[in-house]
């Protein structure tokens, strides 16, 4: 069955800091993707989800500091994947990883990664898969246990894959982004990873990964944080995103309270990842 999302397109004036607290207060709101442009930010709900008062929280929109319209419409599924590839450029992260869809020419490097995301959200453009792409470049995977949480078009899980990781397990909510990592995995002959259906819930209580990637929001991080910790080996390490530098003090304090250390972070326009490692 194809999901219906609700897109609202916002023009933003002035753009920033307009578009990044807006997306920050969309995100908490339930809204699960953002593709920015130069007149604002595109966001994107899927449709069940969507209320009549979804926007009654967002306070940047009462804001004398900012102007800020918008319209909104439901957009199938179906129609997406040409707007991708209109708008889809391959990327190259650290000279190591290219991330490229199946209409682009090959790159001369360690990782090609093909991935066609028919509106999946995850081809590494966003500032948060694209750090996490760093950090598992700078990662020995080899023969590790893996999940990516939330796995969207499951280009990270892909990558551990490609590094060496052996058991790789990949879970979105998303019943469109389960078909899509599906294609993407076979695309890539990645035999090693299970793609599932759900959410945390899902995380088996047997179990234990050496690496979980989590790549979601911050409001679902700090909800589900305690099931990650509980599904790590000691010394396993933990790669968070999907959130922003002002929300790392709250995310590292979560952290910590369930023996998980805080071990670096990386920062690209005010998004964040972070490394931890469960403790003894």
């Amino acid at each position: 069955m194809s999901q219906v999302y609700i897109e609202y397109d916002f023009k933003i004036s002035p753009l920033q800091p307009g578009t990044e607290i807006l997306i920050a207060e969309l995100g908490a709101a339930g809204f699960e993707s953002f593709v920015e442009n130069e007149n604002g930010v595109q966001a994107y709900i899927q449709k069940e989800e969507w209320r009549e008062d979804i926007l009654s929280d967002i306070f940047i929109l009462e804001s004398d500091e900012f102007e800020i319209t918008y319209g909104q419409r439901d957009i199938a599924q179906v129609n997406w994947n040409s707007e991708w590839e209109k708008n889809f450029d391959p990327i190259v992260v650290s000279d190591q990883c290219a991330v490229r869809a199946p209409f682009h020419t090959e790159y001369n490097v360690p990782y090609e990664i093909v991935i066609e995301p028919k509106m999946s959200f995850g081809t590494g453009h966003h500032e948060t898969t694209y750090m996490i792409l760093k950090f598992l470049l700078e990662t020995d995977l080899k023969d590790q246990t893996v999940l990516d949480m939330g796995c969207g078009t499951s280009v990270l899980a892909i990558l551990a894959s490609m590094r060496g990781a052996t058991t790789i397990d990949a879970i979105d909510i998303d019943e469109w982004c389960v078909e899509n990592s599906k294609e993407n995995v076979a695309r890539n002959n990645c035999s090693y990873i299970n793609i599932a259906l759900g959410d945390a819930s899902t995380i088996s209580e047997v179990t234990k990964y050496d690496t979980i990637i989590a790549n979601i929001n911050r409001n679902i991080l700090l909800n589900d944080m305690h099931v990650y910790a509980n599904a790590m080996k000691v010394n396993a390490s933990l790669f968070l995103s999907g959130f922003y530098l002002e929300d790392l003090p709250l995310i590292t304090e979560c952290c910590n309270n369930l023996n998980l250390e805080f071990v670096e972070n990386k920062e690209k326009n005010n998004w964040v990842a972070a490394h931890f490692i469960k403790k003894e």
